[in-house]
């Protein structure tokens, strides 16, 4: 039989389930795109600073100098920069999942039960 109050409160836990889902993941977006802005400015500011710099330079070998040190920070800055960005998205990824974990062991818990009668 058919049990409206039933049907009624597993919706109602559904939705705050999935409402859960939404704010983790908005919150992670957001956290994502502050950190791209910031990296994205300071990198910008860097390269002017460098530029700066390298104008005022009156010998090949030095703005070569400059030139090698700019590159190698900007790698590491770079490669820093993309690791805290991946660490971001995995951390997203737990974290949308997270509200699903107990609904779903709940299922599968009653899959089981119901299979083994």
């Amino acid at each position: 039989m058919f049990n409206f109050e039933d049907a009624n409160k597993k919706s109602k836990e559904t939705m705050d389930t999935v409402f859960k889902s939404y704010a983790a993941v908005t919150k992670a977006f957001e956290a994502i795109a502050t950190e791209a802005a910031d990296y994205s400015k300071k990198s910008f500011e860097d390269s002017v600073a460098h530029i700066e710099k390298i104008s005022t330079v009156k010998s090949v070998e030095a703005a070569f100098e400059l030139q090698t040190k700019y590159v190698k920070s900007a790698y590491e800055g770079y490669i820093a920069e993309a690791t805290k960005i991946g660490e971001l998205y995995a951390n997203l990824a737990k974290d949308a999942y997270k509200p699903y974990e107990a609904p779903v062991a709940k299922a599968i818990a009653a899959v089981k039960s119901a299979t083994a009668a």
